[in-house]
């Protein structure tokens, strides 16, 4: 049978309030104690029941990590950086799929039926409306990936993907090209809509260079390639912003199957530097999101919302930087 905090306390010879103490962060213990009681707990195999503290102690160390577009390889990395950071720090994450969600109060049930502490919204595609909605009801919410803005209402860690926009055409004026295109991921995305912002902010400054853009479904291999291939039958751009790695890596697919060669024929460069874009057979040009420092400080503002829930909201924005390989033609 499992070993329970009252055999842990007959074993030790003390209270079983002196066993509860030792295993709960903080609380005041001798070292005596907690050496005799860490050595009954050992001896019996008892590890604390954390779900049972937490009707006492009104917190459940789980954090709810809520995202929608599990199509795009990317957040596999996000996953794996999230949960092993939030376990690291002695929290749970409670994954939340709100894939095809509208009614953010939806979302907010579910969170307050497991009682999480805290959310994290890991998207750039959810609506500023469901991190509002958690905040409005007092839950600790940080919003990774959001849209920057310099007086947010919650937390917001990530880029600023309009200069990410602007730093994508700079590249494709300075390699010559003259008639360059936007594929962006859904056109209601905050992401979307801010690298195509930035993109023809950019562009306006070369009259000479003739631009265009358009929109996949969604940020995935199957609509990068789908538009891609829409856009070949039409009258192609010579190179292409694709505003995520995964909508670049299913536009050469398309730009393969028609015959073409990038950079030969059609430049891409992408946007996140996820690890398959670096793979031989891909070779993207791309530019660099720091994603593990991002949701490093996410974690970070996470853990300082528990110890102080009216923590005035900030936002923290982290520098992109290309990276060269063989999907452009090279600068000049």
């Amino acid at each position: 049978m499992t070993a329970t905090l009252k055999d842990v306390a007959t074993r030790a010879g003390v209270s079983t309030s002196a066993v509860s103490r030792t295993f709960t962060d903080g609380a005041s213990v001798s070292l005596k104690m907690r050496r005799k009681v860490e050595k009954a707990a050992a001896e019996l195999g008892y590890s604390p029941n954390f779900l049972a503290r937490s009707l006492t102690t009104r917190r459940t160390k789980l954090i709810g990590l809520v995202s929608n577009n599990f199509h795009n390889p990317i957040f596999l990395q996000v996953f794996d950086l999230f949960t092993r950071g939030l376990q690291d720090r002695g929290l749970r994450p409670l994954l939340v799929n709100l894939s095809d969600e509208v009614d953010p109060e939806n979302s907010l049930r579910m969170l307050q039926q497991y009682s999480v502490d805290g959310a994290i919204v890991a998207s750039s595609t959810l609506p500023p409306v469901f991190s509002k909605a958690f905040r409005d009801q007092k839950l600790p919410v940080v919003h990774t990936f959001g849209r920057y803005t310099s007086s947010p209402d919650v937390h917001v860690v990530g880029i600023d993907n309009v200069e990410a926009g602007r730093m994508a055409a700079r590249e494709l004026v300075q390699r010559g090209y003259k008639k360059v295109a936007y594929l962006g991921g859904p056109q209601l995305a905050t992401s979307a809509q801010d690298r195509l912002e930035g993109f023809e902010n950019e562009l306006s400054r070369h009259p000479e260079i003739t631009h265009s853009h358009s929109y996949a479904s969604a940020y995935s291999f199957e609509a990068g390639r789908a538009e891609m291939l829409r856009l070949l039958k039409e009258n192609p751009a010579e190179a292409y912003f694709c505003a995520d790695d995964v909508l670049s890596i299913g536009a050469l697919s398309a730009v393969k199957d028609m015959g073409l060669r990038a950079p030969e024929d059609i430049g891409i460069i992408g946007l996140n530097d996820m690890e398959m874009s670096g793979w031989e057979n891909i070779n993207l040009t791309t530019i660099h999101q720091p994603i593990r420092q991002i949701i490093s400080s996410s974690i970070e503002l996470m853990v300082a919302m528990l110890d102080e829930p009216d923590r005035y909201p900030e936002a923290r924005l982290f520098p992109c930087r290309v990276v060269e390989r063989g999907t452009l033609r090279p600068r000049p």
